[in-house]
């Protein structure tokens, strides 16, 4: 299986750089069977059985992207240089990975100040990360994050406009609740109250989990046997209840449906032993073609880049050469893709 088998030619026109209003109005592709129906997500109750239950990741996104400056007393006086981070994960012992740009202005020791309030010290770098130690922990260093923070927007958004507060709203689900992410599970950002309750209305159930998405999400596959490709980890949780009432949709009969590839990821991870458990810790699950799924039925998604282990675990679900149908016609139909752009239902 090769990295090649997976790519694309994606028009730089489709790429999305803002979401589309109301979150509902955007394109649904629906891949069922061997047909491919073109509506809107607003259309998803019509497409969902009373007892089907959506698996929603709850994770929600910090504004982890800093801009800073460091200051310094040398022999030609007071100088400063700015410095740009993004935080990665927090660690054990009270620290942030982060990423540092440049990351040879700071010294080991040297203090970062980001805002009136808001400050961090270099502890350790290693591997080209950056090891900061925050001035505030807790609810206040929450505070003081969502003052001086800009949402950390893809790279492929990132480098077309820099983030601005409407992302604050745009970049993060209507249910995220557990603080943690760096990245948007971004195929809940379809969802609006109206569409909520139109589902629940036509008796499609609802179970959330979560998983912390990271800055991983985004590294490229650099081999070109895909099967030896590393994954990054990422810290998910399935809650008992939410395990139980996976379970229970199943053995009614009913589909499991997650919303995204990040709650997908979580749920088979917690049923490698066949049926779901709850289960606690940081997954590097990697699925691609021949893959055995244990409770997934059926994905919400959006679409995603050329050559990337997403594709791969679509294609995992529907098929290699059924995903390039679904592809080529999501481009020659002009849907919008990634973080930002329409989205698909893929039932196998």
């Amino acid at each position: 299986m090769k990295l090649s088998d997976f790519d694309f030619q994606l028009p730089e026109d489709l790429i999305a750089t803002r979401p589309v209003s109301p979150r509902s109005s955007a394109r649904l592709l629906v891949a069922h069977g061997g047909a491919i129906a073109d509506r809107h997500v607003f259309d998803l109750p019509d497409w969902l059985q009373p007892g089907d239950r959506l698996v929603l990741n709850d994770t929600r996104v910090i504004p982890a992207r800093l801009s800073g400056r460091r200051h310094r007393h040398g022999v030609q006086g007071a100088v400063s240089a700015a410095i740009e981070a993004t935080l990665l994960d927090p660690r054990a012992d009270g620290t942030w990975s982060a990423l540092i740009k440049p990351l040879k202005k700071v010294k080991l020791g040297e203090e970062i100040l980001f805002s009136d309030q808001l400050s961090a010290t270099l502890e350790q770098v290693s591997d080209g990360q950056a090891y900061l130690r925050f001035n505030l922990t807790g609810d206040d260093f929450d505070a003081a994050l969502e003052q001086a923070g800009a949402m950390p927007l893809p790279p492929y958004i990132a480098a077309k406009r820099p983030a601005d507060d409407k992302d604050k709203t745009d970049y993060q689900t209507i249910w995220a609740r557990n603080s943690g992410a760096v990245a948007a599970p971004t195929a809940s950002l379809h969802f609006d109250d109206p569409l909520m309750s139109a589902l629940a209305e036509r008796g499609v159930e609802f179970s959330h989990v979560t998983l912390h998405v990271g800055a991983g999400t985004f590294l490229p596959v650099k081999v070109e046997d895909v099967t030896t490709h590393k994954m990054h980890a990422e810290w998910g949780c399935v809650s008992a209840a939410a395990a139980e009432e996976i379970r229970a949709t199943k053995a009614a009969g009913g589909r499991v449906i997650p919303v995204g590839t990040t709650a997908l990821r979580l749920i088979e991870s917690a049923a490698r032993g066949g049926v779901i458990q709850d289960w606690v810790g940081e997954t590097d699950i990697f699925i691609y073609p021949g893959f055995k799924f244990a409770v997934t039925d059926a994905l919400m998604t959006n679409f995603h880049l050329p050559k990337s282990t997403l594709l791969m675990l679509v294609s995992a679900l529907m098929g290699q050469e059924r995903m390039q149908t679904v592809y080529a016609h999501a481009i020659e139909q002009n849907y919008r893709f990634f973080s930002y752009g329409d989205a698909s239902l893929l039932i196998p």
